[in-house]
């Protein structure tokens, strides 16, 4: 479960995209009944040479299908779904989809290179965590920023430097970055400027791109877990039927990583 189901369930969207997404998503309630953009499991039918029943697989739906959060779903099999990593659980294949794509949709915009310097605004969340082991696993130097309880959690992920936010400030601390990335859309272009590199470059998940997942990426992700440069990340793990006590929690804004909901067929 990530902040893309709370959001479509609550119509929480804001700014000056939030007409043209209620339209999209549901004025007044969620077109979708089933919500879930992120799924692993068996594969039980297939028609199609890419795939065959009975493998692992792990992947996300596309644009506002959802549908994940039941206990069957049909997805293309020319879409964003994978083979999941041999060695994962189906909660572990779970929780790298959403932050795993959506982090590497927007560091790919800026082609980083080894080397450079990368600061994570909001390490500790779903995008930012794997946005901290992909940075890592690229070559640069990241410095994650995140509330003090997850320092441990965000240096242990491959961030050489950590920054506070509740009692810190990252645009005063005198260092500069190749690259900022905003994982939850909570500071500005304006502010970033102010910490940047001449020529460098600010990304944010809370601009108008909108992530898209596709199959070379979850292959990428897939690669970097074998070899140990990604983990997950999982907070809690809920059963379906308490799945409204997932969407409180989420909805708290305070997760590490990820939350999972588990379902059995």
């Amino acid at each position: 479960m990530n902040t893309a189901d709370t959001r479509t369930r609550g119509l929480g969207v804001a700014g000056p995209m939030k007409p043209a997404m209620r339209l999209i998503l549901g004025w007044n309630r969620p077109r979708q009944p089933i919500l879930g953009t992120v799924f692993a499991g068996t594969v039980e039918e297939a028609y199609t040479d890419q795939f065959r029943i009975g493998d692992r697989v792990y992947g996300c739906t596309s644009g506002t299908s959802y549908g994940c959060h039941a206990e069957f779903i049909t997805v293309k099999a020319d879409g964003a779904v994978a083979r999941m990593p041999e060695s994962a659980t189906f909660e572990e294949a779970a929780s790298l989809p959403f932050g795993g794509t959506t982090a590497l949709f927007f560091l790919d915009k800026v082609n980083p290179g080894s080397g450079q310097t990368l600061l994570v605004y909001g390490a500790s969340g779903a995008v930012g965590t794997a946005a901290v082991q992909i940075g890592s696993a690229l070559g640069l130097k990241v410095t994650g920023v995140a509330s003090g309880a997850n320092e441990e959690l965000v240096l242990r992920l491959g961030a050489s430097d950590f920054i506070d936010y509740t009692s810190d400030d990252y645009t005063r601390k005198g260092v500069s970055y190749d690259i900022i990335f905003d994982a939850v859309g909570k500071t500005s272009r304006a502010k970033a400027k102010l910490a940047l590199k001449p020529g460098g470059s600010f990304i944010t998940v809370g601009g108008a791109s909108v992530a898209r997942e596709t199959k070379e990426q979850l292959e990428r992700l897939k690669a970097w877990f074998e070899q140990g440069k990604l983990k997950a990340i999982i907070d809690r793990t809920y059963d379906l039927e308490n799945t409204a006590e997932a969407h409180a929690y989420v909805d708290k804004g305070h997760k590490r990583g990820n939350v999972i909901l588990k379902i059995q067929s």
